[in-house]
Parts: C-alpha cells; structure tokens; sequence
C-alpha cells in the first residue's frame, strides 16, 4: 500500500495516519509531500508548482511500483 500526504492536508491528519502507516509495516509506504494540501496544490510561497508536485507523485508511485515488481 502506498499513502501519498500532503502536509497542509486537512482532511487526513498526518499525525493520525503515521502511527497506522507504522502498525502495517512492511506492507505500507508513507510519502509525505510538503506543502501539499489534499488536493496536491502547493502555495506559491513553497517556491513549487502544482506540476512539479505532480512529477514528485508520479516519480513516488513509479518508485514504489519498481520495488514491489
């Protein structure tokens, strides 16, 4: 399983959502994106685009797809 987290998610508490990425172990991947929001839009004060958070998520699933094959 691979959980994708922004940090200015307020529909999914991030310190909610370790503790049960942890209890899952081996069989969860936790990437946390910063800034992000829970839709994956960043502010532009991040110094980030919405697009290069989208090329972050796209490089973290492919990631996570060639360890598990």
């Amino acid at each position: 399983m691979l959980f994708l987290q922004g940090t200015r998610d307020t529909l999914a508490n991030l310190e909610l959502l370790s503790p049960i990425v942890g209890q899952l172990g081996g069989r969860a991947t936790l990437r946390v994106i910063e800034h992000a929001d829970h839709g994956f839009h960043v502010l532009k004060r991040s110094g980030r685009g919405d697009e290069q958070v989208l090329d972050e998520l796209a490089a973290a699933v492919a990631e996570w797809g060639e360890g598990r094959a």
